[in-house]
């Protein structure tokens, strides 16, 4: 069924698909039975829970940032069955983020193209959204909500790279009181000199800030980095150390990629899309072979996430054997559909 809706909806652009998917879902889920259909059909089965940094969650698939980009689909994505969220990228200031069109499908390679700029509405709209959700869902008569919300977030386009610490800071203090865990994205190659925030002294300035932040703060949230899969080996491992010598509280391996050779696209169709991160199938063992080398040099110490290239349940499986606690899918979703979730977990439950 979901195969016949996506040819169909393949052929129109990725970001208003996206949007009116996502819209018409929303206004379908108002409706009693609607909602109950979606969250029986969706939800996975059995008992699926698993822990991180003591954060529990319903389940371990989770659906990466940049999908929900301002905390618009949260009820939508909980009846989908995901086992967490992660919004944003968020900015301290909205921003339209880069110019249209700016998402691609390859399909020939289950992958995406994206250079969407971290557009998002602002982290004090974002952060008013997450207030109303949480106080909505904390209501005596509503069911029991079990999503865990991630809040990636970033720095504006036009802060000097001298003083993205300052953005980070900005979005940690606005988003602390309702998300449960935050992602330090510094590996989008859509922000032009973002990816430089990755060497060691910048990004220890940048973690370190939110260290000290957060511990003097009543009810500290775990503090993650997202990192690029494009990194040399040294260039990974300098992050590893800092990361053990801060004892940062995890890592979510990786963000999309530059890498632009692909099996099945031509090379004339993707210098004609232009500039943006790849996701999806040729991701795949970029992503594992990084989690299995911070892993690795760890000794497991340091908690994963993994994402790129997770569709079937095998996908996720191999993930978690790398040495990932927690996955997350993006394009995954858009080419698999809305019962992913269910399917990935009944096969890691047969594990």
């Amino acid at each position: 069924m979901y195969k016949l809706l996506r040819s169909f909806l393949f052929w129109f652009d990725p970001e208003r698909v996206h949007y009116f998917s996502m819209n018409s879902l929303k206004r379908l889920c108002r409706i009693g039975f609607v909602k109950n259909f979606v969250r029986k059909s969706f939800t996975p089965t059995g008992n699926n829970q698993c822990s991180m940094f003591n954060i529990q969650f319903s389940n371990c698939v989770g659906l990466g940032a940049g999908f929900d980009k301002n905390a618009l689909y949260l009820n939508e994505l909980e009846l989908l069955g995901f086992g967490f969220v992660e919004i944003g990228t968020v900015t301290p200031r909205p921003q339209d983020g880069n110019d249209t069109p700016r998402l691609f499908r390859l399909p020939k390679d289950k992958a995406l193209v994206n250079r969407m700029g971290f557009n998002n509405d602002g982290v004090e709209a974002v952060a008013q959204r997450l207030k109303a959700w949480k106080l909505k869902t904390e209501q005596p008569s509503t069911i029991n909500h079990q999503l865990i919300i991630g809040g990636n977030i970033g720095k504006n386009k036009t802060t000097p790279n001298e003083d993205a610490w300052k953005d980070y800071e900005i979005c940690f203090t606005a988003l602390h009181a309702y998300v449960d865990y935050f992602v330090v994205n510094v590996s989008s190659p859509n922000t032009p000199g973002l990816r430089e925030l990755q060497e060691k002294e910048a990004l220890k300035k940048i973690l370190t800030n939110l260290q000290t932040l957060n511990a003097k703060l009543l009810n500290p949230k775990p503090v993650l980095l997202k990192i690029a899969p494009d990194l040399s080996k040294e260039e990974l491992n300098d992050v590893i150390d800092l990361a053990m010598e801060i004892k940062l509280d995890g890592i979510v391996a990786t963000n999309t990629t530059i890498y632009r050779r692909l099996p099945n696209t031509s090379p004339k169709i993707l210098e004609r899309l232009g500039p943006g991160g790849l996701s999806g199938l040729p991701l795949k063992k970029k992503s594992t072979d990084t989690i299995k080398h911070i892993h690795s040099r760890t000794n497991g110490q340091i908690p994963i996430i993994a994402s790129g290239g997770i569709f079937t349940g095998a996908d996720a499986q191999e993930k978690i054997n790398a040495g990932a606690s927690l996955v997350q899918v993006w394009t995954g979703f858009i080419y698999e559909g809305p019962a992913i979730v269910k399917k990935i977990c009944s096969v890691l439950n047969k594990k």
